[in-house]
């Protein structure tokens, strides 16, 4: 797989707020985008910090994907996102390989982007977003 580079990395909060905060006072991070996805369950805002970008994302609900994550390992690193140019020849390309995948099909993230997760088991313990249309 070719990747463009790391779209953004992925943080499990339970403060949007909070966590907001301290990254606007320690790094000089700048909101980029807030959204609420309730079919993902999540709450999410995106901070610039310089050229790089961080996704907070907060539970909606305990039976949640992100409520699940934080009620077994608490808040911390979720995810890393790569940015692709073709997102389903990706995902063909990886299957073709026995990539083990969570979404074999492409799905409406968050901020109006494709996106689709490999299994972390593929990827030595971390959880990898595809991501498209950034």
């Amino acid at each position: 797989m070719q990747a463009k580079g790391i779209h953004h990395l992925g943080v499990a909060v339970d403060n949007l707020e909070e966590v907001v905060e301290t990254y606007r006072s320690v790094f000089g991070a700048e909101l980029e985008h807030r959204e609420t996805m309730p079919s993902q369950g999540v709450e999410a805002v995106a901070v610039r910090v310089g050229e790089s970008r961080v996704e907070f994302l907060r539970a909606l609900g305990d039976d949640t994907p992100i409520g699940k994550f934080i009620a077994n390992r608490g808040p911390g690193m979720h995810h890393v996102a790569y940015e692709v140019s073709d997102l389903r020849g990706q995902l063909n390309r990886l299957a073709e390989q026995g990539v083990e995948l969570i979404d074999a099909e492409p799905r409406k993230g968050l901020f109006g982007l494709e996106v689709a997760f490999v299994h972390p088991h593929a990827m030595h313990g971390v959880l990898a977003e595809l991501v498209s249309g950034a």
